[in-house]
């Protein structure tokens, strides 16, 4: 999940009046050439960043947090995006705080705030046209946060869905992709991953699946040699007759 700020760290646009130069800087840096030719078993989709776009409301929720305690918004902000709440908090080591109450509290603000949830165009569609038992949502957040979510971007519950409560390691450990292609019944190599944030790409990798990295909400490439898209309008998804699935450049 992105921001756009002008840190170092920031790779991310949360303002819509950036969107039309965005979207024209990388229709022409897409790699979509470099799609994967071989037919996966299934895909998983990270959600925020990926499917749906909640940077703004994320950040208005996490920002009062980091001013609540103290920090410097704009260097934490960029922390925050594609790993587990309690990660986020936990590491920061702060005296006298105790990580899984201030996640319940940062938890409920979240909730209350759907304000420009949104999906990533052409997710609801693509999603739409694969098996149900031939994709997943693996996603770092609370399960309650991400159907709250999946509901205000217009997007479809995924039969099976890996959420942050299911794992002890979150991203950037693999335990979420690999207990997602356990759950499909399919071999993690035989698996796509879609993500938006370094975190989630690592874990990827580190299951060992193949991975497309989806730039809707990115300022500037984050430099991984994977294939990336801008949104889903530019894919679509071949189901063979064995099960298996195709990604192609959309006509």
């Amino acid at each position: 999940m992105p921001i756009g700020r002008q840190s170092p760290q920031s790779h991310w646009l949360h303002d819509n009046k950036f969107d039309q130069i965005r979207n024209i800087r990388y229709r022409f840096n897409m790699n979509t050439s470099a799609l994967p030719a071989r037919t996966f078993a299934a895909f998983l989709f990270d959600m925020d960043g990926t499917i749906l776009n909640s940077i703004e409301a994320a950040e208005r929720a996490w920002a009062a947090w980091a001013r609540k305690h103290g920090l410097d918004v704009e260097a934490f902000l960029p922390t925050i995006h594609g790993v587990r709440g309690i990660e986020t908090i936990s590491r920061l080591q702060l005296p006298g705080v105790d990580p899984y109450a201030e996640v319940r509290e940062v938890l409920l603000a979240e909730m209350e705030d759907m304000g420009g949830v949104r999906a990533i165009a052409g997710a609801s569609k693509f999603l739409a046209s694969l098996p149900e038992d031939r994709w997943a949502i693996v996603t770092s957040s609370p399960r309650e946060l991400a159907i709250r979510r999946l509901d205000a971007a217009g997007l479809p519950h995924p039969k099976n869905f890996i959420t942050g409560e299911d794992v002890e390691n979150g991203k950037p450990a693999p335990d979420c992709f690999l207990l997602a292609a356990q759950r499909l019944g399919q071999p993690i190599e035989d698996c796509l991953v879609f993500e938006d944030a370094p975190a989630g790409i690592r874990a990827a990798e580190a299951a060992g699946a193949s991975v497309v990295v989806v730039t809707a909400a990115h300022e500037r490439p984050i430099g991984t040699g994977h294939p990336s898209i801008l949104s889903y309008e530019v894919l679509v998804a071949h189901r063979l007759a064995e099960g298996g699935l195709r990604l192609a450049p959309a006509a």
